[in-house]
């Protein structure tokens, strides 16, 4: 099980041309801005360090844009900075999700909502 975040933007639309026989065309573009994914087994440090909802649950704390998550994602990966060693208590037995994987997750997704601030926030869980 996993948990997968995306950033989402409008659609866009391309003409294309056919170099060939000049057909023309449209073409509708992803509106994925960024999309990442991370097992469930970091749901408990995740939680510990107050960002459990901010990335499983965003829309239950009213969360819908990116610019809105950069400030608290911040904070939360400040607070799993100052503490590693308590914080990988919480690491799972089997290994799937560690700490030394969870902060680079956040770096990038707190990089893309700086990026795309606008973006709409969905996740699959």
């Amino acid at each position: 099980m996993s948990l997968d975040v995306y950033l989402i933007g409008p659609k866009t639309t391309t003409l294309c041309v056919c170099p060939n026989c000049d057909h023309r065309h449209e073409r509708e573009t992803s509106g994925c801005y960024f999309d990442a994914n991370i097992t469930h087994n970091l749901g408990a440090m995740a939680d510990e360090a107050g960002l459990y909802k901010l990335l499983w649950r965003p829309e239950e704390l009213g969360i819908e844009r990116a610019s809105q998550l950069i400030s608290p994602l911040r904070d939360g990966l400040a607070r799993l900075r100052a503490r590693p060693a308590f914080y990988r208590t919480f690491e799972p037995e089997n290994e799937w999700g560690t700490y030394d994987d969870f902060l680079p997750w956040i770096e990038k997704y707190i990089q893309a909502c700086e990026e795309y601030p606008d973006a709409r926030i969905e996740v699959s869980r």
